[in-house]
């Protein structure tokens, strides 16, 4: 019989074992603990901007069995779930939704493990000592988002209730280069993204891939100033700091892929992508001039290109976006699941949830109708 399993609390993951954590966290970058360290240490994910760690792990026999990547949240941004209408519903009503529990990776919507654990009882476990810990610190709700197939069917029997999203994704049938990508794809998809090629190599541009010991201080600098500038441009400051990315660029280098674009022979836009097994997630980008058909050229197709080349099997263009289709991304769903302390509202939002999936699962049979792919 296996010794018994113990819950705890750990504001800090300098308290945590960091072997021990990543030998739960598998191969996805995003829940390793050099990539939620740096997070915290920066200053990004921290008390101060609305992200209180509270991680919840799973000792057995003193060592780390399970834990849950789990922050006492002042508010919903940077979570690409959004649950606004929500906290709103809490408000009109004299009740209070914040602070709430969410079991995410900050600033990231990439499905990935939550619950990690080597174990389906520990996930199970897991799932049913976060409902516990909500309930003893009275907060309105507990969010895990973007979970994995494992985590969902903890969670779904746990209770929580679950909602449907979509994202879109490419993934590689064996193509021996981007154009038998190109040629699988019907006529005026292709015909578009030739244009639009085109464009961009009219422009003078050109592409370099540097991979962990080929980005070097400069590069990394060189992203960071476009990343700035184009959230700037946006009329919002980043989320991230360039110490996030300098202490990436140190503990997880091998997980980093830059795409720069550069005129003339002189970078002017770049996108830094995670790498993790054999998937390439899009993750962050900027440049600092417009040129029409640069930023799908850049963040895409070049992106695409390189897991072709590399024999990497799936690309992930982050949140949202149906446009993307027209470069090859179909549609995929995604999940997160929810527990709400208020019964009435629970019962509510259950409802809303079994609504709105109907809707997901329209638009996603919709879209696949549309499928950027030639038939047959």
């Amino acid at each position: 019989m296996s010794p018994p399993a113990r819950l705890g609390i750990e504001t800090s993951l300098s308290r945590v074992d960091a072997r021990q954590w990543n030998a739960l966290a598998g191969t996805q970058p995003f829940v390793r603990h050099e990539f939620l360290a740096a997070l915290h240490d920066t200053g990004c994910a921290v008390p101060d901007t609305g992200w209180a760690p509270y991680y919840l792990v799973l000792r057995r026999d003193g060592k780390l069995a399970g834990a849950v990547p789990l922050y006492l949240k002042a508010h919903s941004r940077g979570e690409y779930v959004f649950d606004y209408a929500w906290a709103d519903a809490f408000e009109r009503h004299g009740l209070r939704y914040y602070p709430k529990l969410l079991a995410a990776v900050p600033f990231t919507p990439v499905g990935g493990p939550r619950l990690l654990a080597a174990h389906p009882d520990d996930r199970l476990e897991l799932a049913r000592g976060l409902i516990e810990l909500a309930q003893r610190l009275k907060v309105s709700s507990l969010h895990i988002l973007f979970p994995d197939e494992q985590d969902l069917a903890a969670l779904r029997q746990a209770g929580y209730l679950v909602r449907e999203g979509v994202q879109f994704h490419w993934c590689n049938a064996g193509y021996a280069n981007l154009d038998a990508f190109l040629a699988a794809m019907n006529h005026d998809k292709r015909k578009k993204i030739r244009q639009d090629r085109k464009k961009v190599q009219a422009a003078g541009i050109e592409y370099r891939w540097l991979r962990g010991a080929q980005i070097d201080a400069d590069a990394l600098a060189f992203f960071y100033r476009c990343y700035r500038h184009t959230y700037f441009s946006h009329g919002n400051p980043p989320y991230l700091s360039g110490e996030f990315f300098q202490r990436l660029h140190r503990d997880l280098p091998d997980a980093l892929v830059l795409i720069l674009a550069l005129r003339d022979g002189q970078p002017m836009a770049a996108a830094l992508n995670m790498l993790g097994g054999d998937t390439l997630y899009g993750r962050y980008w900027g440049a600092l001039d417009f040129v029409p058909g640069l930023h799908f050229e850049t963040c895409y197709l070049q992106s695409i290109d390189y897991c072709i080349q590399h024999g990497l099997a799936s690309f992930e263009g982050g949140a949202q976006g149906e446009h993307k289709m027209a470069r090859g991304l179909l549609p995929t769903p995604t999940w997160s699941a929810h527990w709400i302390a208020d019964t009435r509202f629970a019962e509510a939002i259950e409802d809303f949830l079994e609504r709105e999936t109907q809707a997901v699962d329209g638009y996603l049979g919709e879209l696949e109708t549309h499928t950027p792919f030639r038939r047959g």
